[in-house]
C-alpha cells in the first residue's frame, strides 16, 4: 500500500495556490482541467516529500457551502524555521490562529478555512513576538 494524497475542495483556486505555494512553499506537480465535469484538480507537494500530495479541487461556478472545514481535521507540515514561516505568512495577510509560543507548533488557516498545523523541525527557544501573542479564532 502507498499513501497518495489528501483532497480539499477550494472556492478560490488562485488564493489557495498563493497560500500553499507562495506561503508554505509547496510546489504544483500536476494539474487536470476537466471541461466536461467543470472542475480543476491541482496536485501540490512539499519539496522534501514529493510522494505525499495535497489535491486542491476547484468546482467551477459552484455555490456549494463547504462549511468551516472543521470536519476535515488538518494538514500538517514540518518546517525548518517556524518563526520565519509564520512571519512570512503573516506578511501575506494570513492570520496566525495559534502562534508558535513554544517554538514548536502553530496553526493557520487557508483561504478556504482548511486548518494547517506547522511543526518545527527540532526545537527553537521561545521568542517574541510569538510568546506574547494570543490565540485568534479557531483552528
Amino acid at each position: 500500500m502507498k499513501y497518495l494524497h489528501s483532497m480539499v475542495r477550494v472556492r478560490d483556486l488562485d488564493a489557495n495556490l498563493r497560500f500553499f505555494c507562495e506561503g508554505l512553499g509547496l510546489k504544483e506537480v500536476r494539474r487536470v482541467d476537466n471541461e466536461a465535469g467543470k472542475f480543476t484538480l491541482v496536485f501540490l507537494a512539499a519539496p522534501g516529500s514529493p510522494e505525499a500530495e495535497v489535491e486542491l479541487t476547484h468546482n467551477w461556478g459552484s455555490a456549494e457551502d463547504y462549511g468551516s472545514a472543521r470536519n476535515f481535521g488538518h494538514l500538517a507540515f514540518r518546517v525548518e524555521d517556524i518563526y520565519a514561516t509564520c512571519a512570512h505568512l503573516q506578511s501575506m495577510g494570513v492570520t496566525i490562529n495559534r502562534p508558535p509560543r513554544d517554538g514548536h507548533m502553530a496553526f493557520v488557516r487557508s483561504p478556504d478555512l482548511i486548518s494547517v498545523e506547522l511543526l518545527q523541525d527540532g526545537s527553537l527557544p521561545p521568542a517574541e513576538p510569538w510568546v506574547s501573542m494570543a490565540n485568534v479564532g479557531s483552528w
